[in-house]
């Protein structure tokens, strides 16, 4: 019996392990170590959430000031970059070729350097850019001012990189493959970012007819214009703009055929004025774009370009012959909303566009004030039209600077992505 005790006793002892105590001191551990990793490491931040910021090269995940790249000025600076591309690159518009159209300040327009207030924005590097985005198709979707900027794009690259195919990938008006770095550029034209068309009324009659509209233009506000609306599903990065044909009398005339709006291919009534239609139709847009796009691509929209006509619009003999930019005064005098002048036009479509981006996970590219005193970067007499460009851009010029805050903001994205 106290054999068995013994040997109960002596098991009892064998079972008693370092188990608890082992793990107690493997769980002190971990925790030490996690806290450590925690304290070391930079935080991760979201897109919708994401904030531009110049990173130290040294340390390109750590962020170090933020930068608001649209409050700046210009800087005559002939020596601090020579152009990226001239007037022979061939993409080039004849009317935005202001060298070749002989306009008297043409060479001298890229010695204007933008100087945020808060950092520097570098130049971007085209060789470097090929290189990074391998295998990336980038689409630019809007009306002729991102044209403007695809043409600016495309002519920096081709400088370094002649070894290309032309094509239009989904519906593209132009695209090119630069072909040792699988990296496609395409240009998709649209004015209203919304399909439309002419429209009559027919024998019929409806509701617009009744209300006494006879002909004008069909936009359907939850429809894409067919010239992009695959895009989303082909482009990893995509640049959208709009604006300048919604303050377009000239194309449609609020009289004589005026923008009718339909939704679910019903006209709405009462009918709307253009700024209403434009509200629709970019919250519609926007919401297309985020569902048809795949995980992890990048969009960004562009705030509105702005106009320089003096004197009067484009048909009523204004024009654009300064040679140097603007004084802040003199922005505030042409582009202020309480001036109501020629080119209020800019920072009215700002407001829309702003207030349709909040809450999505759209970049906002913001070159409106920049732009804004560039009143001497226009092609004006040298565009080959009867009456001043004031809208679009000389290139090389301003949309050189555009890229350069684009490429700016996208390898931050990627940076912290």
């Amino acid at each position: 019996m106290a054999a068995r005790d013994h040997s109960h006793r002596h098991n009892h002892t064998k079972k008693v392990p370092l188990f608890p105590f082992l793990s107690l001191l493997c769980f002190i551990s971990i925790f030490l170590l996690l806290s450590l990793i925690k304290k070391t490491s930079v935080p991760s931040q979201s897109r919708q959430s994401f904030q531009f910021h110049r990173s130290d090269e040294s340390d390109p995940g750590v962020s170090h000031r933020s930068c608001d790249y649209s409050d700046g000025t210009w800087v005559y600076d002939p020596s601090a970059r020579s152009a990226r591309y001239d007037n022979t690159c061939k993409e080039i518009f004849k009317g935005w070729n202001c060298i070749s159209g002989n306009k008297a300040n043409a060479r001298d327009i890229i010695n204007w350097r933008w100087k945020p207030r808060q950092c520097d924005l570098p130049s971007f590097d085209p060789e470097s850019f090929l290189r990074k985005y391998r295998d990336t198709s980038i689409g630019f979707v809007g009306d002729s001012l991102n044209r403007n900027m695809f043409v600016s794009l495309f002519c920096s690259l081709k400088r370094v990189s002649n070894d290309l195919k032309k094509w239009r990938p989904a519906g593209a008006d132009r695209g090119f493959t630069f072909l040792q770095y699988n990296l496609t550029i395409a240009y998709h034209r649209t004015n209203l970012l919304a399909r439309y068309g002419r429209w009559s009324a027919n024998t019929n009659g409806g509701e617009l007819e009744s209300l006494g509209y006879k002909e004008g233009y069909r936009v359907d506000v939850d429809i894409p214009e067919g010239t992009w609306g695959d895009a989303p599903r082909f482009h990893d990065i995509l640049i959208f703009n709009t604006g300048h044909w919604w303050w377009a009398p000239s194309k449609f005339d609020p009289v004589k055929s005026p923008m009718l709006f339909f939704e679910r291919s019903q006209p709405v009534i009462p009918p709307i004025s253009p700024d209403e239609g434009l509200d629709i139709v970019l919250k519609h847009m926007v919401l297309f774009v985020e569902k048809k796009m795949r995980s992890g691509s990048i969009k960004f929209f562009c705030t509105q370009s702005p106009r320089h006509f003096e004197g009067g619009d484009w048909d009523q003999g204004g024009s654009c012959q300064r040679l140097k930019p603007l004084l802040p005064e003199q922005v505030e005098e042409l582009f202020s909303l309480k001036n109501n002048g020629t080119n209020v036009e800019a920072r009215l479509v700002n407001q829309h566009l702003l207030e349709a981006l909040k809450g999505s996970d759209f970049q906002i590219l913001d070159i409106t004030h920049m732009s804004e005193f560039r009143a001497d970067a226009h092609p004006s007499t040298a565009g080959g039209k009867k009456h001043d460009d004031c809208m679009h851009w000389c290139l090389p010029g301003i949309t050189d600077t555009w890229n350069d805050l684009f490429v700016e903001y996208l390898n931050n994205i990627k940076v912290r992505n």
